[in-house]
């Protein structure tokens, strides 16, 4: 009787332990590989596309928008632009996204969207169905039409001339991309609640506070019909007052702090930019 063939066996030790090393090696050159996309040159088209249709980032210190350029090349390296409807994937399209999509990442360690694996751009606004219990407890369903969406099952769906036209106008709170990758953010501790992971207990309780008692007074502002620098959207639940205190911090950074002295100043300890001095 012959002795059994080892070679299987070792083949398949083999392969497990080349299985492991390569498991233990990915984040590092996953990093490798982003800081070699960092440190390309940025390219020449996007950059007169990064001027002409993100006008928010030509006030930016020379630092912050080197450093978004290098997130830029990372992000659109890394996430599938996919048309819908007819829509083109330019560089127009790649770089207006990207530039607005970064401006969140800067100043801090990032995964870059982890749960994000592809955006999907419609021309205009896109329908989508959703339901809705009622107080009775049926469920009712219908059609809305939206310009933007953010899902937990790594899609964000824009529509393309709402991100371009809210790009275009840099100072009046309103931006299709930052409110949807405000989602992603705050998604990425497992809960959409508009408490995005802020490290501490300590930090996640002055959050909570500040940020319920001005959602709080929003909802009263809306109720008397008054004028406010946060988009009305902001009152309807947490999640949307965070995307929506997102797009004026960003957009009227000046006016934020003056009107929302403590909520600028949670916005920027999580984002580690002070855009009213820009």
């Amino acid at each position: 009787m012959s002795a059994p063939n080892p070679l299987p066996l070792l083949l398949l030790v083999v392969l497990a332990l080349a299985w492991i090393v390569w498991l233990w090696t990915q984040p590092r050159r996953l990093a490798l590989r982003r800081r070699r996309l960092q440190a390309a040159p940025f390219p020449e088209d996007w950059e007169r596309i990064l001027r002409r249709r993100v006008p928010l980032t030509r006030s930016m210190p020379a630092e912050l928008l080197a450093q978004l350029k290098g997130h830029m090349q990372v992000f659109v390296a890394e996430k599938a632009f996919i048309g819908c409807e007819g829509q083109a994937i330019t560089d127009e399209v790649r770089v207006t996204v990207a530039a607005q999509a970064c401006l969140l990442l800067l100043n801090r360690p990032t995964g870059y969207y982890p749960r994000l694996r592809q955006v999907l751009v419609y021309p205009r606004a896109f329908w989508v169905l959703h339901t809705h219990p009622d107080e009775h407890g049926l469920v009712h369903g219908g059609r809305e039409a939206r310009v933007g969406e953010s899902w937990d099952e790594g899609q964000v769906i824009l529509a393309w001339d709402e991100t371009r036209d809210s790009a275009r106008i840099p100072d009046d709170a309103f931006n299709v991309v930052l409110h949807e990758f405000a989602h992603q953010l705050d998604a990425e501790n497992g809960l959409t609640n508009g408490a995005p992971e802020l490290g501490s207990a300590q930090r996640h309780a002055r959050w909570a506070e500040v940020m319920r008692q001005a959602f709080v007074e929003l909802q009263a502002q809306v109720a008397r019909g008054e004028e406010t620098v946060l988009d009305p959207y902001g009152a309807s639940e947490p999640a949307e007052f965070f995307a929506v205190a997102t797009e004026a911090f960003f957009e009227r950074g000046q006016d934020l702090r003056q009107t929302q002295p403590a909520v600028y100043a949670e916005l920027a300890g999580f984002y580690h930019v002070d855009p009213a001095t820009w």
